[in-house]
This record gives structure tokens, sequence and C-alpha cells, in this order.
């Protein structure tokens, strides 16, 4: 087994690493069972990275207390490789060596395509900062999840490892995360390469991080396009576009921040009638950015599609490729976690001060933040092979409590319809019309005019 000296400043990186999504330290002292809980939870979900031999963060005095010798740390390898029922295959594992302090023991342990128990026939999973121990039916589904095609390891043959092991943006990144690893050895030991035959080339997700421009060198579209549409309706037609589709491309990280500025910028100069009264469109910031995240590292790459973010005059629609991954749907999609493409989710959460802070909570946090603002939740469907996830400018009142604030805030005026739609974002005509009929068989409301035409139907308070 590999013994190596920490790399420069790698004492200092660990002791400041936090235990998350895709990193845990642990004790030497750890009873090996209780470690191989932690191991199957990370094979489970989506991989990550066990160091054993590093105090928690509590405790006084030196936390790097490694294992005085390598045989010293036999029974927990041994239960981790030979007792975890199957075997996790290409785990890497290698001593760092701390001198006086000790050998911490260290793990790389990929995303695993069979599910997986400890010596106790226990099944766990990692969520975030801590394991989940299944049970039954959530084993099941957590099996309907394994195997599935991972497009991502997919070698891009057109690509080269010389070239992208120097690309500027790999050098940031590494730069980012304080590593002294040359890129070459970077790139395989972050599963960031495939062999295909007797050669070896960079997969989809090493050429989605670092390549200059991925949109060239991959097979398949992967930009993302953001358009403004002067309508509320639900289809627009051309002459509503305003101005060609903006496309972005480049690698992953620089596209979510681009598109992040440019989405921003659009929506400074949007404004529509609402009430007769010209309103300025407004969404929290943060879910934006939350729903957009979780569109660039969800999305299924292997279909030929970008991802396409259309501004309506009332509402933010963002749709990505490809369709709910995994077990995940409408219903428990704010409690469920899965990553289709777990390694760009694993290398984005690694930078300091992440796009994806906390895994798997990007639509509960844009959930949060619209409610905050007075705004009803992100809708979401699911079309032939696409999700849209839909932001309005909805506020969370009732049809009805908008209604009678609207006639109550204008003495002797009516209301329509379409005046509702402006007022609320809501699009379905039925449901203002029930809200319509509700109020005035309460008797609060009545027809200004119960003969006009349906188009001209206005009501008004009753006295």
């Amino acid at each position: 087994m590999h013994t190596r000296k920490p790399e420069l400043k790698e004492r200092e990186k660990l002791l400041k690493l936090e235990e998350d999504h895709f990193h845990d330290l642990k004790s030497a002292r750890i009873a090996p069972g209780k470690l191989q809980e932690t191991f199957v939870a990370f094979a489970n979900a989506d991989g990550g990275e066990l160091y054993v031999g590093i105090e928690d963060k509590k405790s006084t005095g030196e936390r790097i207390q490694g294992f005085p010798s390598p045989e010293a740390a036999n029974d927990a390898i041994h239960t981790l490789l030979e007792e975890t029922k199957p075997s996790v295959e290409n785990v890497e594992i290698e001593f760092i060596d701390f001198g006086k302090k000790g050998l911490v023991l260290y793990f790389f342990i990929p995303k695993s395509p069979k599910v997986h128990y400890t010596t106790q026939e226990e099944c766990y999973v990692r969520i975030n900062a801590r394991k989940k121990r299944l049970k039954g039916e959530q084993i099941t589904q957590l099996g309907y999840t394994k195997g599935t095609y991972n497009y991502e390891k997919q070698p891009v043959d057109q690509a080269d490892i010389a070239d992208l092991a120097e690309s500027g943006h790999l050098a940031s990144y590494l730069e980012r995360i304080e590593t002294s690893l040359p890129p070459k050895v970077f790139l395989k030991k972050q599963k960031l390469t495939t062999k295909q035959g007797k050669d070896t080339h960079p997969n989809v997700g090493c050429v989605l991080m670092f390549d200059e421009e991925p949109q060239a060198t991959l097979d398949t579209r992967c930009a993302i396009k953001i358009y403004r549409l002067r309508t509320t309706e639900k289809e627009y037609k051309r002459e509503q576009l305003d101005g060609m589709p903006r496309t972005i491309n480049g690698p992953i990280e620089e596209q979510i921040h681009s598109a992040i500025k440019a989405i921003a910028t659009t929506l400074s100069g949007v404004s529509y009638h609402e009430a007769g009264k010209l309103v300025k469109l407004k969404y929290p910031a943060d879910a934006i950015k939350e729903i957009l995240v979780n569109a660039v590292i969800h999305r299924d790459y292997s279909l030929n599609d970008d991802i396409h973010i259309k501004i309506y005059d009332n509402r933010i629609e963002i749709q990505s490729p490809g369709k709910l991954p995994g077990y995940i749907t409408r219903e428990n999609i704010y409690d469920e976690r899965y990553s289709r493409n777990p390694n760009i989710v694993r290398l984005l959460h690694n930078l300091p001060n992440p796009l994806n802070h906390d895994i798997g909570e990007g639509l509960n946090t844009a959930r949060n933040e619209m409610k905050k603002a007075g705004l009803v939740e992100p809708e979401i469907h699911e079309l032939d092979n696409a999700l849209v996830v839909t932001i309005k400018h909805q506020r969370i009142a009732t049809l009805e409590d908008t209604i009678l604030q609207y006639l109550k805030s204008h003495p002797g005026g009516s209301i329509t319809n379409k005046v509702v739609r402006e007022l609320t974002g809501e699009d379905d005509v039925n449901k203002i019309k029930k809200a319509f009929q509700r109020l005035r068989k309460q008797g609060t409301i009545m027809p200004e005019n119960e003969n006009a035409s349906p188009f001209q139907f206005k009501y008004k308070l009753k006295k």
C-alpha cells in the first residue's frame, strides 16, 4: 500500500476541512464496524473521501493522531474492504505520513453501481454530513437507482489528457482547492479519465469542467440559452421574442456565473403592466441561482439539447434536458437526494464557497427564498425528455383575497379576470372564474353588468 508525505499545506487544509456530503474525518480509535457504516454510506450515495487519524474539531490538543504503523490499521482496512457486502470496487487507499503524529489512512470511495451492507447486514447512505440507515422499501428504491448509465464517465476520444492537463480552468481549480498534485495525477485520482480499449481519454465530466470549449469538444449540446419574451401567455410567438436568445458557452462553473449575471441584467430592465400600473419584475436572486445550479449539475448530458431559460413578463422558466433521475418524483423531490452526475457535483462542491453549497438542498432553498419574498413556491413539470421549473411573480395570497383587496383599494371600481391574472400571475382563467363565483355566492361581490360579454364581464363590491 502506498505511503506518501503530506503535500504543501495539506495539514492545514485537512484541519480546516468541513465534514459534508463528500468528506468525513474519523479518529484512528474508531471501531472498524462504526467506520464501515460511513464507508458503506459513501459507496451507496455519491462516493467520497474518508480520512482516518484526525480527531474531532471539538477535541483539545493535537488533532492529527494517526496510526503508529501500517499494521495498526489492518483491522480497519480488512473490515472495510473484505467484510463489506458486496465488496466496493475501485477503492483507492494510501497512508499520509505525518511523522511523529502518525499515519493518516485515506480512502477514496467511488459511487458504486451496487447496494452495499455492513458486516451487520445494515445499509446506510450519505446525506450531507451524516449517514442515514435505510430499511425495507428505502433499500429497494436505492437499488432502482444503481446501475444507471453514467454518461459523465464516458470517454471523449477527441479530447487529449495532455491538453486538459494544461487547461487554465484546471490550473485555477487546483490552486483554489490548494493541492500540489500534478494535473495528470489529479485527473486520474478524481476519476476524470476513462479507458477506451488500450487508450485512456478525458471523460465527459472532465471536459465539462475543465475544457476551454466543451461545447465544441463534445458531440452533445451543453450550452445555456436565455430568452426574453414579452408576454404572459403559455405559448409565445416569434414577434414576442425580444432580440435573439443569448447563448452562454464555456466550462460548467463559468457557465453558471455568466448565466446568473445575464439573468440579472435582463431582469433589471423588465417591467410589465399589472392592473394598469407599471411594475418591475423582481425575484429572489438566491432562488434563481439555486434552480439554475440544479439544472446545470443534474441535467442529462447525453441528451442533445441545451438548458433553456425563458424570462416572461410574469414568470421565469428554466428547462433542463432529462426527466427526474432515479427514484426522484415531483412528490419526494424536496426530501430525497440523487445525483445524476456525482463527479461534477463533487468537484464543484470541493471549491471554497461552492455554487452547490448544501447537497440536495437547492430546490428547498429556492422554495424558502420565494416564500420569504411573499411569492408562491416553484412549480415543477416533467416533459417527454426535460424538466421545467417555473418561478412565478404570483403572490401567496388567495385569489379571493387579491380580488377583495383590489376592490377595497379602488372604491367604486371594478375588476376583470384579466386584471386578476396580472395581479397574481395565475394563468388559469377557470380558477379565477371560480374565485369570482365563490365570492358572488357569499354575497361579497356582484356583476357590474349581467348582460356584458364574457370578455367584458366585470365585478364590483356589493353594497
